[in-house]
């Protein structure tokens, strides 16, 4: 397992982990929908998705970030995603942290969760980004684990949007 940018070559596993994962999300409205970044395009159109997928010069309210996959190379299959945000801005430091990430629906509850936030804390290192905030609600037990599994302490709950949010830093040293 590893984390790899998007590339061409990687078109077919992300259509089959989305054409999964849009399904699972419309049968249950409720999910949250992590790491946003993977659904805010369309990827029928897979080369204006590539080229649109990481925020490298952010409109107001947005800030730069870089988006993964989680890819096994024994079933050449995407596992699951994560968005690294560069550096926070007053809703990120509220509720949205450094990271948001998400595992396709067939591949949870087998500890790729805990695995990709690792891994992502590595690209974290690259950024310079020394402690690490990631953000789940309160109802959403398996995030909570794999956040905890990652070293993640808990600051704080505040409310979001008529939820709780849990907010977890992560020391990166």
């Amino acid at each position: 397992m590893k984390l790899v940018k998007l590339e061409k070559k990687y078109e077919k596993q992300l259509g089959e982990m989305l054409e999964e994962w849009t399904a699972y999300n419309k049968e249950h409205p409720e999910t949250n929908i992590s790491p946003w970044a993977i659904f805010k395009n369309d990827w029928h159109d897979f080369d204006y998705y590539l080229n649109n997928l990481d925020i490298t010069d952010p409109p107001k309210g947005f800030v730069p970030d870089s988006t993964f996959f989680l890819y096994d190379e024994e079933r050449d299959v995407f596992v699951g995603a994560c968005n690294i945000r560069h550096y926070l801005n007053d809703y990120l430091l509220k509720c949205g942290g450094h990271i948001g990430d998400g595992i396709r629906p067939s591949e949870r509850r087998k500890g790729y969760a805990s695995l990709m936030i690792k891994l992502a804390k590595e690209e974290c290192r690259k950024l310079g980004i020394r402690r690490i905030l990631m953000c789940c609600y309160k109802d959403n037990e398996g995030s909570r684990r794999s956040i905890i599994n990652a070293g993640g302490i808990k600051e704080n709950e505040i409310p979001d949007d008529g939820k709780i949010t849990e907010r977890y830093w992560i020391d990166n040293i």
